[in-house]
């Protein structure tokens, strides 16, 4: 195992060893209020998160993931984050992004950034299972904040930084990936700007310290 598969800070290194809310039972003997479930075919892992709501907050979040130290620790981060005094509003934890966990976990390295956007989109899939189940459909979010980059195929910018976070890196793989640009062709020079600019905002340093 080399040095640099090991870069990791301390408080990743504490939450892998010592991971948080981890499901220790068969889940079918747990009964969550709401269930997610994602796979990353950039890095194999895959993740499952079961959520308890008690007055419209994340009372109790359990999870199970066959992952790596990062996908480990980032989500026993999150787990921790989303239940402390008293538990995220539904509304804020659909906001949790993987930069915010990488905040908390005093940053990841970059080449493991990927694996850190296990956790929150499994998350919001079991709000959004949570908010099927309860007939609040309603609540489902439609994020019409980001803008529009490929408009034949409805590609948003955020979908793009999405695509870097799970480990894209240049723009032939992001067209593979997406199909972008492959119908009128109008966007492709924004798109490969944008994918310039995550590429280094991301994976410019060995490791990535989020927003700060």
């Amino acid at each position: 195992m080399d040095g640099t598969s090991w870069n990791y800070s301390d408080k990743v290194k504490e939450h892998f060893f010592h991971p948080k809310n981890i499901l220790d039972m068969d889940e079918k003997d747990y009964h969550a209020d709401g269930v997610g479930y994602v796979g990353s075919p950039a890095c194999g892992d895959m993740m499952k998160i079961f959520i308890k709501v008690r007055d419209d907050r994340i009372a109790e979040l359990k999870w199970q993931t066959f992952g790596c130290a990062s996908a480990i620790g980032s989500t026993s981060m999150l787990s921790v984050m989303v239940t402390r005094d008293g538990g995220m509003k539904l509304d804020e934890a659909w906001k949790l992004t993987p930069e915010m966990i990488i905040d908390e976990l005093g940053g990841l390295p970059a080449n493991k950034i990927h694996c850190s956007v296990l956790g929150d989109k499994a998350l919001r899939q079991a709000i959004k299972n949570y908010y099927e189940k309860t007939g609040q459909h309603h609540r489902i979010p439609h994020d019409d904040r980001s803008r529009i980059i490929c408009e034949c195929l409805n590609i948003t910018e955020d979908d793009i930084r999405m695509e870097i976070l799970e480990g894209v890196k240049d723009f032939e793989t992001l067209q593979e990936r997406t199909k972008i640009g492959t119908v009128c062709g109008k966007c492709k020079d924004t798109a490969k700007t944008l994918v310039d600019f995550y590429v280094g905002k991301y994976y410019a340093d060995e490791v990535y310290k989020g927003n700060s």
